[in-house]
């Protein structure tokens, strides 16, 4: 008989089991708490698997750049870990609402011999005990509340670390823009700095020139070809750095698919006072520090609950069978009933929790006006360089022409005797140094406005053309 009851147990169990629809037991979450993983602007690339890598052999786009960063980057995986990690918390607590059942099952067998005499003897034992908590005054649903927003907060701040990469990526993108192109500006200006030494030479030869005009030339040259060589190496490593953040070895070669200049168009004036309000609306680091002061508020109601009594219906079955001597003997009982765990006195241990939770609530509140002050700022500055760099690439292209008229001019006087190599050389330097100011303008202004995106919560796939529709 004793097998019965060991079956009972195994049917009981089932029965919890078979409660369930059969495609949360296959995928082993009972409480579907995985949907509330995959949500939010970047649920496209919450699974690694399915990452685009083989783009990496093909042209990129700025939105390939984003994605791969987004799939591949080792911290984007870390924060979506940490998002499973907190479902999972929340199915823990989500199963203080089922019955917990236990029970041991043995079998044990012994020999005894007295003089001549051999006693051989088994002992049977198998038993099933079952316990519900009906009541804690709060203590369960405070629990499950705590580690719903424990849940928000997390993925809040993997949409947060998300945008940071996200913006990482594209302010990588720009600046292997601008440093190709000082590349090629200073790859110009070598060529400049070239004529410059030939005319300088021509006219030693011909003897309206002195020697330290041609040296002079000489020094502008090989000052350019320097600059070149270390505008090489900044390309490399801006190269490098984009590499890594799409989650490869910096010596990954790639491509990069050419984009058009776009030319510099004014930033229209916007309330900043509106701009602040939608950033606190929509900035999942004040959502993720809002979520953690819910989950401290039930923390707190959590350990006030621990000081209270509990109340819980028990039961259980338990089946012996002995045997001695050939002589067999069985009992079995059966339990029904209501407790109650009363906690008379823990030391003061249940004060000071509440002491700790008190304050910890205290903290996040306080950490969230703190954020909150510091989103203000980040808007404002945000918005600030986007006007500055839109300004300023406007009058650096001003400038380039200007100094380009000069250096023509300045080259054109000395080569026909009535200038001097001084002002061409001033005049070159001064048109290399307007196009790096343009270069450096142009590729800002276009991270700039990124750069505001984050700053009021806005960033997200749409705004380089990928589509955002969440995984099955």
């Amino acid at each position: 008989m004793w097998r019965y009851y060991t079956g009972l147990a195994v049917a009981l169990f089932e029965c919890v089991l078979l409660a369930w629809p059969s495609s949360a037991q296959g995928s082993f979450d009972l409480f579907a708490t995985r949907q509330y993983v995959a949500s939010g602007p970047f649920a496209s690339t919450s699974d690694a698997a399915i990452c685009p890598k083989d783009k990496i052999k093909s042209q990129l786009t700025l939105a390939d750049v984003v994605d791969l960063a987004l799939c591949n980057n080792p911290q984007t995986h870390s924060v979506w870990a940490n998002s499973r990690v907190q479902a999972a918390q929340l199915g823990s607590s989500l199963s203080a609402y089922l019955p917990t059942l236990s029970g041991p099952i043995s079998v044990l067998s012994s020999r005894t011999t007295v003089g001549a005499t051999t006693t051989d003897s088994s002992l049977k034992n198998a038993s099933v005990s079952a316990n519900y908590l009906l009541y804690d005054f709060g203590g369960r649903e405070a629990n499950v509340e705590n580690s719903k927003q424990l849940l928000v907060a997390a993925n809040a701040t993997r949409d947060e670390t998300l945008q940071g990469v996200f913006l990482t990526a594209v302010q990588s993108y720009y600046t292997l823009f601008s440093a190709r192109a000082s590349v090629q500006s200073f790859r110009i200006a070598e060529v400049a700095a070239s004529k410059s030494l030939d005319a300088a030479q021509a006219r030693y030869h011909a003897g309206t020139a002195t020697q330290a005009d041609r040296l002079q030339a000489q020094t502008a040259l090989s000052q350019t070809v320097l600059n070149r060589i270390r505008a090489e190496g900044d390309a490399a490593n801006a190269q490098g750095t984009l590499a890594n953040i799409m989650g490869f070895d910096a010596n990954q070669p790639f491509v990069l698919a050419p984009v058009p200049e776009p030319s510099p168009d004014s930033v229209a004036e916007q309330s900043i006072g509106k701009l602040i309000a939608d950033a606190r609306h929509n900035r999942p680091d004040l959502a993720a520090a809002e979520a953690q002061i819910k989950a401290a508020e039930a923390n707190l109601a959590a350990t006030r609950a621990a000081g209270l009594p509990t109340f819980n219906l028990n039961g259980g079955i338990s089946r012996s069978e002995a045997t001695t001597a050939g002589i067999a003997s069985t009992s079995h009982s059966n339990s029904l009933g209501v407790s109650v765990s009363m906690p008379w006195f823990s030391g003061f241990r249940d004060t000071y929790n509440n002491r700790a939770a008190q304050a910890q609530l205290e903290g996040k509140v306080a950490e969230r006006d703190r954020l909150a002050n510091q989103i203000a700022l980040d808007v404002w500055t945000a918005y600030q360089a986007l006007l500055t760099n839109s300004q300023a690439l406007r009058a650096a292209d001003d400038l380039v022409a200007s100094a380009d008229q000069s250096e023509k001019m300045a080259l054109g006087r000395y080569k026909a005797g009535v200038g001097s190599i001084l002002d061409a050389l001033t005049a070159q330097s001064t048109l290399a140094s307007a196009r790096q100011q343009r270069v450096s303008a142009l590729y800002n202004f276009q991270a700039s406005k990124f750069a505001l995106a984050q700053a009021i919560g806005q960033l997200d796939l749409t705004l380089v053309g990928i589509k955002t529709e969440a995984l099955p």
